[in-house]
């Protein structure tokens, strides 16, 4: 058994997609009218959906898992980052952990937590 892929929920399916194209070079493979598939096994589905699903409210920001990035280079990263998405919500700017990975903790347009770090 493999692990195929990653959902997260999205408020603008299209503005979500723009933003990991934007940032993370991802690519739509597929459009299934709320459910997208994004290179790197990354899948948008639109909160509607998700809601009808589950049969609950979505709770945004929820801390409760991230998507993990390694950049070599991170500082330019940092500055892609500042300046095609200036509002973006941090959990913390750019830090250095005592063992030497660089990384940087923020919100997407619809709370899901990334991470970004240097590769160990």
């Amino acid at each position: 058994m493999k692990l195929k892929n990653v959902l997260i929920v999205t408020k603008d399916i299209e503005k979500s997609r723009k933003f990991y194209h934007d940032l993370f070079g991802l690519e739509m493979i597929l459009d299934n009218d709320g459910n997208m598939i994004l290179t790197e096994g990354l899948v948008l589905q639109d909160e509607k959906i998700w809601k009808e699903f589950l049969g609950r409210e979505i709770k945004h920001e929820n801390n409760s898992c991230e998507l993990y990035f390694e950049e070599a280079d991170i500082e330019g990263f940092v500055e892609k980052l500042e300046s095609m998405y200036p509002e973006v919500k941090y959990v913390n700017k750019l830090m250095t952990h005592s063992w030497g990975q660089k990384l940087i903790r923020f919100y997407d347009p619809d709370g899901n937590l990334i991470e970004v770090g240097t590769p160990m």
